[in-house]
């Protein structure tokens, strides 16, 4: 990894760049993937004394590259604080990073609609297993829920509700059109 240490305005202390490698080398322990860390010290000279000492952090990991800026009254408080900023930050990269889990939606279940109370708004579908699983008016896409009959072929989502298996989302199943070639007649 690439330490670079510099200072603007003001000549580099020996206690500065102390803890500034210090607080790289608890970075590197932690953050194994660093591949280069700037830090600048730049004195400013403004009217208020407690906005003239500044520490900037710029740390670069593979395709990403985070910052830290810090104006405090002392470079040492500048320097604690931006490391401070610069950790934080690491930590929400890494969590954000290591949280990138693949969800794969479960393929449909299918079944058939064994009874259907239209005026009440729900029905029951069996599964190939035999199970029966409720649906409601609301669960129903692709379709009216008034179109719907008893003995109907459906693919379904599910969840456990809280009186068992609840269809999430119910769909008519496609209607698959069988071509046949009629024997040579022309088209």
């Amino acid at each position: 990894m690439d330490l670079q240490i510099e200072s603007r305005n003001i000549a580099l202390e020996g206690r500065w760049r102390a803890e500034i490698e210090e607080r790289v080398g608890d970075l590197r322990t932690t953050y194994d993937n660093l591949i280069h860390v700037r830090t600048t010290l730049t004195r400013h000279d403004h009217k208020k004394a407690e906005d003239s000492a500044q520490a900037l952090i710029v740390a670069t990991l593979p395709g990403r590259t985070i910052t830290a800026r810090k104006t405090e009254e002392t470079f040492e408080e500048a320097i604690r604080v931006a490391f401070t900023a610069i950790d934080a930050e690491l930590d929400k990269y890494r969590e954000k990073r290591g949280t990138h889990e693949i969800r794969a939606t479960p393929a449909p279940l299918r079944g058939v609609i064994t009874r259907l109370l239209r005026d009440e708004g729900y029905g029951f579908i069996a599964l190939d297993s035999g199970e029966q699983v409720y649906f409601h008016r609301h669960a129903v896409h692709d379709l009216a829920f008034e179109d719907l009959d008893d003995g109907m072929a459906v693919s379904l989502n599910t969840e456990m509700g809280d009186k068992g298996l609840q269809a999430t989302t119910v769909n008519p199943l496609p209607v698959i059109e069988h071509y046949q070639n009629k024997g040579g007649q022309g088209g």
